[in-house]
């Protein structure tokens, strides 16, 4: 039998926890008669599970029957993406054909006869749209790991025209947090701004302990030993399940060497890489002394209130650190304070 973990980001796994609330809330919505949002944005650190549960979604809608499911590439020209992939759907391509819409300008299908062939992307998919709804369908677009780059603009641009005019049209992206920042603060598409932000919490204890147990045929106490390791982080919760599976003989200790190259080389370094020499500072200091309160830890890098606020706020946003006990922050990845010090030397 295959490991049915995996450390391959994107491919989504057999065995992962699904977030039950937080995909039925986005599912409930956009199935709604009058949704209240749609458009999603799935946000959370490297690693925590943003495309499982982007994929969790769009494969509820798959299998209805009045929707159809378009996944885009955000290094693409997305418009242009779009038009392509709806006009590849059979049963739509049977529909503009028999509404007699030429979209031979553009590449897609042939000319017709005395029609003036449509010349703009956003109008054809305007156009597409609009035989959309009248045939009583729905669209869902699915974004994985959105940046802030043209396409991604143009497309949050004829988005919003689109949801203006009343069309079935939703659309579920995910993204580092950063990313999605930059993204709705551009000037014209403060919609995203207003969008639901679903934030990706860890995974729930008690279910970790029992699909551990489950896959594994362990005693309830060695699976509670490898949940607390992972502290409910998601690709963590992939890494000990895959290496326990291949070396299935091996102790808990004996597996953490190798549980911590993983983490490392796979997703540490690179979030490393990505935060300021000030960001590091507040977690290397939280990671030598062991401490959780907030003013300690201040008056230990000598910084003002206002001064960590900007800090503590950033590596909150980024999903390092929780902030949910007041006056207290912790750290959220697991064995990330060792990794830390590891790059000080220490």
């Amino acid at each position: 039998m295959n490991n049915p973990f995996t450390i391959n980001f994107g491919k989504p796994p057999e065995q992962f926890i699904a977030r039950l609330s937080q995909t039925n809330g986005i599912i409930e919505t956009f199935k709604g008669d009058k949704p209240s949002s749609q458009v999603y944005m799935i946000t959370g650190v490297r690693g925590c599970g943003k495309t499982v549960m982007l994929t969790d979604v769009a494969n509820a809608f798959r299998n209805e029957q009045e929707w159809i499911v378009l996944e885009l590439n955000p290094e693409r020209d997305m418009l242009m993406s779009l038009a392509s992939s709806l006009y590849a759907v059979p049963e739509l391509h049977k529909l503009f054909l028999k509404a007699k819409l030429d979209f031979s300008a553009l590449g897609l299908g042939v000319s017709i006869e005395n029609v003036a062939p449509v010349t703009d992307v956003e109008n054809a998919v305007d156009r597409m749209l609009e035989y959309i709804k009248k045939s009583g369908k729905r669209l869902l677009i699915t974004v994985d790991e959105v940046t802030n780059n043209e396409y991604v603009r143009a497309l949050a641009a004829s988005f919003q025209i689109f949801i203006r005019k009343d069309y079935p049209v939703f659309m579920l992206m995910t993204g580092l947090y950063e990313n999605i920042y930059d993204l709705q603060n551009v000037k014209s598409l403060t919609f995203l701004y207003r969008a639901p932000k679903v934030f990706l919490e860890p995974l729930n204890y008690a279910a970790i302990v029992s699909r551990y147990k489950k896959v594994f045929k362990i005693a309830n106490e060695e699976a509670e030993e490898m949940a607390v390791l992972t502290k409910g982080y998601a690709y963590a919760f992939q890494i000990l399940g895959y290496l326990k599976w291949e070396k299935n003989n091996a102790t808990i200790e004996d597996l953490l060497p190798y549980y911590d190259q993983y983490l490392e080389e796979y997703v540490y370094s690179k979030i490393w890489s990505e935060l300021s020499e000030n960001d590091k500072r507040v977690i290397v200091e939280m990671s030598q002394t062991g401490e959780t309160k907030v003013t300690a830890i201040r008056e230990g890098l000598d910084m003002t209130t206002p001064e960590f606020s900007v800090y503590r706020d950033r590596l909150k946003r980024r999903g390092l650190i929780n902030t949910d006990t007041y006056g207290h922050i912790s750290i959220i990845l697991p064995r990330f304070d060792k990794f830390a010090l590891s790059k000080t030397g220490m």
